[in-house]
Order: structure tokens, then sequence, then C-alpha cells
């Protein structure tokens, strides 16, 4: 709740029935009401003691008042002068306790804490029958402005933070759900995995002998074809016999890239290192 130092009242209602109502001059308007000129104030009109408030400085209850004269007056908050803290204080209640007795209530119960440690400040010192030192009266308010003070400059570091609605507001991107589902893209490198497999189940195969034999890549192309019609997958290595040697594979592995790169096949796969499968490429009738 916010706390006004001073106010500025307005002429309450007329009393006795006394007529405030100012002399026209020469026709001219006392106000416009909608647009219509008004030569004269209405007889019933009131206008409440409050009606207007002239804010100087606003506090947030009696902790955050005492901050702010002793950090005006430069005191320092361990060693608090209580006699001109205390007259600073009483003056700024008795202005709000004069306008708003419910407001000044809470800052009344500090003015009587404040009075007290000054009283207390005022008698003479005595030592405890333990011989122990006698507590600061004032070490519980400090404590308590310490903590305050703390707790304030805190939320002041908090509120300038960036916050959303107010600094930035967050980007909002619509997404289109009905996208048709793009298999991964297969990479040279996973090309190179799966001829590296082959020529190493090959060579646990392979037999030691000598021939010559003449190999048609197109031949196999057509192979290959073969095996891929009526069958929407086949799998990479299905296409490929390690049993016939080295130099078949080589001559397959060929035809099949001849065959992509004529778009008469497609290599695919489910998902990055996942199977290779090979389809015929879908041509649109």
């Amino acid at each position: 709740m916010n706390d006004p130092i001073h106010s500025l009242d307005l002429p309450a209602e007329p009393v006795g029935g006394a007529s405030v109502t100012p002399n026209v001059v020469d026709g001219i308007a006392l106000a416009r009401l909608y647009g219509e000129p008004l030569f004269a104030l209405p007889e019933d009109l009131y206008i409440p003691p409050d009606a207007l408030e002239v804010f100087l400085e606003a506090f947030e209850g009696p902790l955050d008042l005492l901050l702010y004269l002793i950090r005006r007056q430069n005191f320092n908050v361990l060693d608090i002068p209580m006699a001109p803290l205390t007259e600073q204080y009483l003056a700024y209640v008795e202005q709000i306790r004069a306008r708003n007795l419910e407001l000044a209530a809470e800052y009344l119960l500090m003015a009587a804490l404040l009075i007290q440690i000054k009283s207390r400040m005022l008698l003479p010192v005595r030592k405890a029958d333990t011989g122990e030192e006698v507590e600061d009266p004032r070490a519980e308010l400090v404590r308590r402005l310490v903590e305050y003070e703390r707790m304030k400059l805190a939320a002041q570091a908090i509120d300038e933070w960036p916050r959303v609605g107010r600094d930035f507001a967050r980007a909002m991107v619509a997404i289109d759900q009905t996208m048709a589902r793009r298999l991964p893209d297969v990479q040279a490198a996973d090309l190179q995995r799966a001829w590296l497999e082959l020529l190493r189940r090959a060579r646990l195969t392979a037999h030691h002998h000598i021939a010559r034999e003449e190999l048609s890549v197109r031949e196999h192309m057509s192979m290959i074809l073969k095996r891929l019609q009526g069958r929407r997958f086949a799998e990479f290595c299905d296409l490929f016999d390690p049993v016939q040697g080295v130099a078949v594979l080589i001559v397959s592995f060929l035809a099949l890239l001849e065959l992509a790169r004529e778009n008469l096949v497609e290599v695919t796969q489910a998902e990055p290192y996942a199977p290779l499968y090979v389809r015929l490429t879908y041509v649109p009738s």
C-alpha cells in the first residue's frame, strides 16, 4: 500500500446550504460537460475530502520508511542515532495519522518501538548478574533493517531481469503435422560400409583357383532388375552371392551403382545405421 506524506483536499459539501457557486462573468462557462457549457455548479454536487491526494513519497511499510530516513541522513545502520531518527519518523506518522488512521496503525506500532528503544538507551547500563555484556536495545531493530534491505535489493535485482511479455515475447512457430515422412538419404559412407562388409564375407568363403572369366555389367544389371521385379524392397546384401567370388561381387556392385545412376533403382534405409534396401524406382503413370 502506498502511504502519502502530504495530501491536497478539495472543499467539501457546503455547510448550512450556503452556495459556493462562483459568479459567472460575461457568460463564461465554468466547465463543459459532454460538450455542453456549464454556467453553475449542480446543487447536489458532493466532493469528498480525499478526492485528490498528491503523493510526494511512497513507502511499503515502517521498515521501508526507517531505511529511507537512515540512508537519507547517511546514518550507520549498525549504530543508529535514535533521537533524530525517532523525531523524523514521528513527524511523518503525524502527517498520515491526521488523514488515514487505519493506514497509520502499523506505523504507530513501530513508533512505539522506537520510543521504547530510545527510553532504554537513556537509562543507565547495568551489567547482567552473569557478568555478560548487556545486549544493545537497537540490536533487534538493526537485524530487521539489514534483513529487509537485503531482501529489497534482491527483489530489485530480480525485477531487472528480462521478463516474458514485458521485455520480450516467445516466438510461436506452427508445424504442419501432415507432411509426408521422408526417409533418410543414403550417403556414400553407408555404401562404403556395406561394400566392405560384402568383401569381408566374400574372403571368408573364397576358393583359391585361377580362372579367366568375362563378366558383363549390363548382364548383371538385368539380373538385379529381374530380382527386384514383383518385390517392394530387397535387402542390399540379398542381391549379392559371396560364394561366387570377389570378381562377381565387384561386377554386381558396379551394376547396382549404374542402375542407381540411371534412376532405375533407389537405395534407402529406414533410419541412420539401419540395413540398406533396394527397390525399383517408382515412375507415376
